[in-house]
Order: C-alpha cells, then structure tokens, then sequence
C-alpha cells in the first residue's frame, strides 16, 4: 500500500470517528499552541531587550566611579575625558555630570534629570534632532545658558517646534531652548526621553560643585578596537589617579558589547526553559494519541485479522497505525500553530507584549509534534502488526 493511501485511509478512520479524533488531537494543539507563544514572549523579550540597549550607544563604553554617585565627591573628572580623547580608537567622549530639578515652562513644571554634558554626547549616546540643533563646542566652552530637551520632557512641559528660541527654568535659572530631541523610550531601567541636556559647566556653575562627573561616555571608532581601548583607558586613568597594580581601581568600565551578549545568553536559556515547560503539555498529548491508538488497535482486532488473511503484511498494518498516529499528531500540530499564533497576536494587542516568530520555530514545533506521534504511535502499531491473524479472525 502506497503512502498516499496510508493517508486517505487514516483521515477517512479519523472522519469516522471525528469526537475521538479532535479529543484526542487536544493535547497535541494545546502543547503546541503553548511551545509557539511561550517561545515567542521569550525571542520577543530578548530582542527589546537587545534593541533597548542598543539604543544606548554604538560600540559604547561607560566609565563610572567606584562606589560612588557622582558629582563633587566623584572620582572621575572632565579632566579624565579629556584625557581620553586623545587615546587611538576613540571616535568620541561625553562626560556626564547629572542632577534632578524642577524645570518650569509657563505653567507647566516638571521634575527631570538635568545632564551636563559636551556636544560628543549625542554621538556617543545615540541621540537624533528632532527639532532644532544640539549642544555646540562654543556653547560647551563658554558655558552658556542653553538646553536641549528630550522628547517626553518636552511632552510634559507642553513645548514643541514652536517653543525653539524660548526660555525655561531650571531651579529658577533661566535656559534657552535650542532643540528637542528624537524619542528613544525606555530602556527598562529610566525613560530615556525623560531629560534636558544642558553644557556641563553650566551644570557645575549653577547646580554640582566641583569637576566631578557621573560617567563618562566612550565611542569607540571600531569594534574589534574595543577591548584594546578599553586597556588604554584603564591605563590612561590608573596614572592620571596614582594607581599601582596593587591598588584597587576607583573607577568601572562598563562593555556594552559584553553586557548585550551576557543578556543574549541569559534571554536565550530562559526561552529554552519556557519551550521545555510548554513541550511537557505535548508529552501529555502524545500519551493520549497512544491510549486512543492501544483502543483502536482493540476496537479493530477484527478487521485487522481481515486484512491479514487477504494478503496484508506485518508491516502494512504497522504502517497504517503508525501513519494514523502521525497524522493525528500532524494536524494538532498544524491547529496548534495557528491557535499559538492567533494568542500570541491577542495577547501582544491587549497587553503590550512583544512577540517574536521564526520559521525555525513554527518548524520545530510542527516536527516535535510529528516527533510525539511517531514516538507513541510505535507501540500501538506493533501491538497491531504482531497480532496473530486466525486469533484475530476469532475475536468478537
């Protein structure tokens, strides 16, 4: 008997017995169903999450204090970014000295992050114009009263292209408005939009004593000159600092390239994880696919007998139960993918989670459910082949 006759006859079984058959592929469907949308949350978290950090900077180094928050009583200074400008392979420096104010406009207020920063900030952070220009080397350098503002901070105090040329307060200081940037939203930890820039010694002249800064920000020009980069800096700043090799560094660099994949692998293994939970449901499918299958094998002893007796051979009758079990296991596959996909897609409306699909991944939940079927539709089709055909004949 042909392939395709193993089949025309295992749907025409499963059409007889249409209840038994969608019970049955119940199991399958829900497994399935639940390998495609938990493995999706899980591809989708780790691909914002990746594109969150991303949004923080290209080919990015941050330096930050040792044990401390920054301002007066850090460690580093704009002395140190300045020295490191000068290192090979660095595109470009943005030291950050940050404090929290209210910012007013017209009737509007709002509390933020004030960074004082230089005009490399936008390059080294990844930050686009929307409206306006950004911080200047003169502007930096003569420590002008001037702010760009980012997107939801601009939101909150009403202002918009318009307001280009207007005046804030920022702790009852005055700052013009020169631009407003492009939106980035969140990256999981602050709202990256939520901040106005201005030039940091107008930072340290009005608000943070001293020369003292959060971070700093490193642009690497290449990849590959990372970490031979971040040694220079390292060295750069044990000698500027009066560090010995058995001192314990007052500074931390921080590789964004080092923590994307640190967050790639830890992402990638709890997918897994959410995969093999959700395949134990199939498990549970392929039992009953096998306990319908032992049923079958009981219900039919006759007509197996039959066929036996007319010329069937011992792996003809294996091949059609195990063709029937696989099919089984097919279309709960198949009905399990669209139903994962149709929840997935519900899901991603109603609460704002993102989802991520490949076809590796619909293919491999549609083969672990052929895998199920074959696995335990083996021994209900041996139990039927191994038969023997005059007991068979007798069975009532």
């Amino acid at each position: 008997m042909s392939f395709i006759e193993l089949i025309r006859l295992a749907l025409s079984r499963l059409r007889t017995g249409r209840l038994r058959a969608a019970l049955t592929m119940l199991g399958v469907v829900i497994g399935v169903a639940s390998v495609v949308a938990l493995v999706g949350v899980g591809q989708g978290t780790s691909s914002n999450i990746t594109s969150r950090l991303s949004q923080l900077g290209t080919n990015l180094l941050t330096i930050s204090p040792a044990g401390a928050a920054g301002g007066a009583s850090s460690t580093l200074t704009e002395g140190d970014a300045q020295a490191i400008q000068a290192i090979p392979g660095v595109a470009a420096v943005a030291p950050e000295s940050t404090t929290t104010a209210l910012v007013v406009a017209g009737r509007q207020n709002s509390t933020t992050s004030i960074v004082g920063t230089t005009a490399d900030y936008a390059a080294v952070r990844a930050y686009d114009v929307w409206q306006g220009t950004f911080l200047t080397d003169a502007s930096v350098e003569q420590n002008l009263r001037v702010a760009v503002l980012g997107a939801t901070t601009a939101s909150d105090l009403g202002l918009d292209q318009t307001s280009l040329g207007t005046d804030i307060s920022i702790a009852g200081i005055p700052f013009r408005v020169i631009g407003i940037l492009q939106p980035k939203g969140s990256s999981g930890f602050q709202d990256l939009d939520d901040q106005v820039l201005v030039p940091i010694g107008a930072v340290h002249k009005y608000f943070v004593s001293g020369d003292g800064v959060r971070t700093i920000g490193v642009s690497v020009a290449n990849e590959a000159q990372m970490s031979t980069v971040q040694a220079e800096i390292t060295s750069v700043l044990d000698a500027r600092h009066n560090l010995s090799a058995t001192d314990t560094p007052d500074f931390n660099i921080f590789d964004q390239a080092q923590l994307l994949q640190t967050v790639s692998s830890i992402t990638g293994t709890l997918t897994l994880l959410l995969g093999g939970i959700a395949s134990i449901s199939l498990v549970v499918g392929g039992i009953g696919i096998m306990n319908i299958m032992l049923v079958s094998v009981r219900e039919r002893t006759r007509e197996i007998g039959i066929r036996m007796a007319i010329g069937a051979r011992r792996r003809d009758i294996l091949a059609q139960f195990l063709i029937e079990a696989l099919t089984l296991s097919g279309l709960g596959g198949v009905l399990g993918i669209l139903l994962g996909l149709t929840v997935s897609g519900l899901i991603s409306r109603l609460g704002g989670i993102t989802f991520g699909f490949s076809a590796a991944t619909l293919a491999t939940a549609f083969l672990f459910s052929l895998a199920v079927g074959i696995v335990f539709g083996v021994w209900p089709a041996r139990q039927a082949a191994r038969l023997d055909p005059i007991n068979a004949l007798r069975y009532e």
